[in-house]
């Protein structure tokens, strides 16, 4: 499995607080309606195109890949964190959980209908990110689909990453416009993006990313 340095400290910062994490955050969509329309459709989107499974990446404990089975699509989850992947097992039995790095995916290419990465990027460091959309295009069948959930900065931001002081390890805000670049240098078509304002409970702004990998080079 491919490291890089900051994926090593970010996979050990997650292994130390798996637990708690699982307690608070088992399925990051639950209670946000529209983060769950969005995730709806992208299930809709996949079984429609029937172009193969979902691998939810940076699956956490497993709740949002748990959610994307009931909505009717064939999903496994992938985490760099043993001991999310542990947790994962545990609370579903019935679903395929693998530890695996988004630098390099034991995934072979073109077999996924789709790709879901909610907040999975947010660690990465920018100059990273390139290789990481990279493999969602390699790993993606044609016609098949990514989800990207990630914290945005603000539209007259000056920079495409601002790094933030996240709970568990440092992470990023990305421009969507920047996002949407990485996806299209990628070889992904742009279906939509969208901007949520941060909840109550909240610090910062929210960006998706919807895209689609062509049907023909």
């Amino acid at each position: 499995m491919i490291e890089s340095s900051s994926q090593d400290a970010t996979r050990a910062a997650y292994d130390a607080v798996a637990p708690l994490y699982a307690e608070l955050f088992r399925d990051s969509v639950e209670g946000r309606p529209l983060d769950h329309a969005l995730v709806t459709a992208f299930a809709e989107h996949v079984r429609a195109a029937d172009a193969g499974p979902v691998a939810d990446l940076g699956c956490g404990p497993g709740g949002v890949t748990a959610r994307l089975t009931s909505l009717g699509v064939t999903a496994f989850g992938v985490d760099a964190s043993p001991a999310m992947i542990e947790l994962a097992r545990q609370e579903y039995p019935d679903l395929r959980f693998d530890e695996g790095s988004m630098l390099a995916l034991d995934i072979a290419d073109g077999t996924l209908g789709g790709v879901l990465a909610w907040y999975s990027i947010i660690h990465t460091p920018p100059e990273d990110l390139p290789v990481i959309f990279a493999e969602f295009t390699r790993v993606l069948a044609p016609g098949g689909y990514l989800l990207l959930g990630f914290f945005t900065t603000g539209d007259d931001s000056p920079h495409p990453a601002e790094p933030f002081d996240h709970k568990v390890s440092l992470a990023y805000r990305l421009s969507i416009d920047h996002v949407v670049d990485l996806a299209s240098k990628a070889g992904l078509t742009e279906v939509g993006r969208l901007r949520r304002e941060p909840g109550e409970d909240e610090r910062f702004q929210h960006g998706r990313l919807l895209a689609r990998k062509p049907t023909q080079p």
